[in-house]
């Protein structure tokens, strides 16, 4: 039921504004799986959700050690014992135990290169709450952070939303591998001068969503000199740093600060959390690590709203704590990966769909344009909405990732078994199959070779053929208050 004019003004404006940024295709695909989830016996013919970043490949991994270690839980005989403890802990520096478990865990994962302080994790409610935690900390409303394209969707809810600060576009593009060049850094910095806009600050996703790639040590170095050099901060998104399945292996940008002469690591901040690395996304672990000793302070007492629950505490203490274990599976892991990824850009190789080539991430960026009818952002939506509805696949277009090419598409490959694989890659060969057989003669000829050979007819593609009960001006659905995201 929605709410009337009234209603609205009683509430307030962060209650009733757009800022969310739900009205994207990114969330519409949300709904669309929603709506009509796949499952191989119960509806088969469902959409398939291949949006959602996870990484379900090494549950029984942690399954496993859980059976083997029952003291870790305080709702087992074994470790009941520990209950009031933990039950009454609410300290916002968080269980001695678990930051450094931590903090240990954060230095694996990045080859024992680096090592991390534990008193400087501040927790938080998931990477959503750290990047939140990390702008209330250094800007105001209206100032803004340069940001490289293309970035994941919903940093606009992360990010904007609450703290109503401006994300500015820097415009990288395949023409040089999606570089981020210190020339377009200036271009967007200079132009956000001209326009009066306080930049406050830089913000990178290493490894990158959507692209599955990993920075080289010369880029971040080049990032941090910018960076240092104009006053502004640094925030570096490090979620995915343990996904890397192959070379080059991962730098972090706590590696190269440490090889920096004259570097004021005051400017620097990671956002990390286990929500892809160990597949927890439900038990909502996010950090903040901050070289600042002032945004420690103020972080500390802004995490009150979003700590980590003592229970989760206490059990990943014990888990991240077992070096064996965490050896092993970060190993596994990685190989599990990339068996995974080249198992699915294989099938895509198959039906002649390339990809952007990447060796990190739980996703491939995956290039469509072969199958635009014109390159424009209005004919890849119209490609979406027949890959959702007709071919039963959350995928989700470039053009919500703030791309600047028409034509590109995330999708993931790491939230779903074997079998789950296989249907995905059936519907699409399916789809491309039923395609070719639609080509004339005379079309065929205006392919190259070396192009995907498709054709599409204008109705299938013509948005007038859904019905406008179905559909927003960006959604193949109705809109629904159920947002999740990943």
């Amino acid at each position: 039921m929605g709410l009337g004019n009234e209603s609205y003004q009683l509430l307030s404006k962060i209650a009733t504004n757009d800022k969310h940024g739900e009205n994207s295709a990114y969330f519409d695909g949300w709904k669309a799986y929603e709506r009509n989830p796949f499952h191989p016996t119960k509806n088969p013919q469902g959409v398939i959700q291949m949006g959602l970043a996870e990484n379900q490949l090494c549950f029984d991994l942690i399954e496993e050690w859980m059976r083997n270690n029952p003291k870790a839980s305080i709702c087992t005989p074994e470790g009941v014992h520990k209950f009031r403890d933990i039950a009454n802990f609410q300290d916002y520096h968080g269980l001695p135990e678990f930051t450094r478990a931590m903090a240990n865990f954060m230095s694996k994962v990045r080859g024992g290169r680096v090592r991390f302080d534990p008193y400087r994790i501040l927790m938080s409610g998931g990477a959503t709450g750290a990047n939140e935690l990390i702008m209330f900390c250094l800007a105001d409303p209206g100032d803004a952070f340069l940001i490289p394209t293309p970035y994941y969707p919903a940093f606009v809810r992360d990010l904007c939303w609450r703290t109503k600060v401006q994300l500015i576009p820097v415009q990288c593009d395949s023409s040089n591998n999606f570089k981020i060049t210190r020339e377009a850094l200036e271009a967007s910095y200079k132009k956000a001068q001209e326009d009066n806009i306080n930049v406050k600050g830089l913000i990178i996703t290493n490894p990158s969503n959507p692209l599955g790639t990993t920075l080289d040590r010369e880029t971040l170095k080049s990032l941090v000199s910018f960076t240092n050099e104009n006053s502004i901060h640094l925030v570096c998104d490090e979620i995915y740093a343990a996904t890397v399945f192959s070379s080059p292996s991962y730098v972090s940008v706590a590696e190269v600060i440490q090889e920096m002469d004259d570097c004021n690591v005051d400017l620097i901040h990671i956002i990390y959390s286990l929500s892809k690395d160990m597949g927890f996304p439900g038990f909502r672990v996010g950090i903040v690590y901050s070289y600042n000793d002032s945004v420690v302070s103020c972080g500390r007492k802004m995490s009150s709203f979003g700590l980590v629950s003592s229970q989760t505490q206490h059990m990943l203490a014990s888990m991240l704590s077992d070096d064996k274990f965490v050896d092993k599976f970060l190993e596994e892991s990685s190989r599990r990966l990339a068996k995974r990824h080249n198992h699915f850009t294989k099938g895509l190789e198959e039906v002649n769909i390339s990809r952007f080539p990447s060796n990190a991430g739980l996703f491939c960026w995956m290039n469509l344009k072969s199958l635009l009818k014109e390159q424009t952002f209005e004919a890849e939506l119209k490609l979406w909405r027949v890959i959702i509805n007709e071919v039963k696949l959350n995928v989700s277009p470039g053009s919500s990732f703030d791309c600047s090419e028409p034509g590109w598409f995330r999708v993931c490959f790491a939230n779903m078994d074997d079998e789950t694989v296989e249907v995905a890659l059936n519907r699409i060969r399916a789809f491309i199959g039923k395609e070719t057989k639609k080509i004339k003669p005379m079309e065929m000829k205006r392919w190259q070779p070396n192009q995907l050979r498709l054709s599409f007819s204008s109705r299938r593609f013509d948005e007038s053929v859904m019905s406008p009960h179905m559909m927003s001006p960006h959604s193949p659905i109705l809109p629904s208050p159920l947002v999740r995201a990943t």
